[in-house]
């Protein structure tokens, strides 16, 4: 507010400013070519009358301005002429007093003859057409920057409004992961309990309750190193190898540059947990996980392979009660990066299914930039 008030008296008191001096005193006396009494304050006076007179204006506009377009209009209109005439008889009776007195008005148009009455009315609109002018002039430029203000917070509202859904649809594309694992946890939790095996189960419940704690202090919204996230995904593969022991084996590949590389918040966990769900846990004797990533290209390219009895895809697609966790991480993605990225799908030799990611390689340094 403070910022549109300083703007207005700016823009108000420098445009009265320049017509005064440029528009007004400056013209005339380059035009007729000679000094004129008292001009100078007479031009000063009908500035800050008309002045004034926007002044008024403005109260008229901002009163109507919730008002239907069609009151706008006529005020605009109305305002606009009632405003020129007003200025125009201040200005008749400011000139007669202090630049020309009526006496000599009335003995120059008795020289005139026949022609004074006509020169009277042409001299009276012609001056009146001037301050209408004027005054349009003002209403035009202050409705301009009204609606150009009203417009700008708008959009800058639609644009809080898409940001503030796009963010509300990350959390929950992430969030929408969480029970799945923790059913299964604490499946196996209350498994080991019934079987006594308590210092296995308070032991996992520590894992989980650190993995948990990571989840939630982290903003689906921010990007963490790669490095990170094969942290918090040692957290999670801890917990799984407590239900799965060795049943479960995990490789890693990852290049020394691609540790550096910034990726979403527990990105890799629904994709690792729906290879256990679709690939580990349907092999008897279990089976493992690969994870490889290195930066080509300006991109960072992330694969995620299991050597289960993998997906029947469709397309490239998997079966729709398949793929809850795939979906959801590409929708991330897209919702991310856009067309920036890329998410595929293809079968492991011999068996198993593989999780093409790529994604713009960006680092803390490049986003500090």
């Amino acid at each position: 507010m403070t910022d549109q008030k300083r703007l207005f008296w700016i823009l108000q008191i420098g445009g009265w400013l320049a017509w005064g001096l440029l528009g007004k005193w400056a013209y005339t006396q380059v035009t007729l070519g000679e000094f004129i009494p008292n001009y100078f304050s007479y031009v000063a006076m009908i500035t800050a009358i008309g002045l004034v007179i926007t002044l008024g204006l403005r109260l008229v506009y901002r009163f109507i301005w919730t008002r239907p377009v069609w009151v706008r209009v006529v005020a605009f209109v109305a305002g606009s002429a009632a405003a020129g005439w007003l200025w125009i008889q201040a200005r008749s009776a400011l000139y007669v007093n202090w630049i020309e007195s009526k006496k000599d008005i009335s003995e120059w148009l008795e020289k005139m003859g026949p022609a004074a009455e006509l020169y009277e009315r042409v001299s009276f609109l012609e001056s009146f057409t001037g301050s209408l002018t004027v005054m349009l002039a003002w209403s035009t430029l202050y409705f301009a920057i009204k609606y150009a203000r009203l417009f700008r917070e708008m959009r800058e509202s639609a644009l809080k409004s898409a940001a503030m859904a796009h963010e509300a649809q990350l959390k929950m594309l992430r969030y929408q992961l969480n029970p799945h694992f923790l059913f299964n946890t604490l499946n196996a939790i209350s498994t080991l309990i019934l079987e006594q095996q308590t210092e296995l189960a308070n032991r996992m419940v520590t894992k989980m309750s650190s993995f948990l704690r990571y989840s939630l202090d982290n903003d689906p919204m921010q990007k963490i190193t790669l490095r990170q996230e094969l942290q918090a995904l040692k957290l999670y593969l801890d917990i799984e190898k407590v239900r799965f022991e060795e049943r479960l084996n995990l490789d890693l590949d990852i290049s020394e540059d691609s540790e550096r590389a910034l990726i979403p918040s527990l990105l890799m966990q629904p994709l690792v947990e729906n290879a256990i769900k679709y690939g580990i846990v349907q092999s008897e004797g279990g089976g493992h996980l690969r994870i490889a990533a290195k930066v080509f290209a300006g991109d960072l390219l992330i694969e995620l392979s299991d050597d289960g009895p993998g997906l029947q895809l469709v397309d490239g697609e998997p079966p729709e009660s398949n793929g809850v966790g795939l979906r959801n991480t590409r929708e991330r993605l897209v919702e991310l990066y856009g067309n920036r990225h890329s998410f595929r799908l293809s079968k492991t030799e011999p068996h198993g299914l593989t999780i093409h990611i790529r994604i713009p390689f960006e680092t803390s340094e490049d986003t500090a930039e």
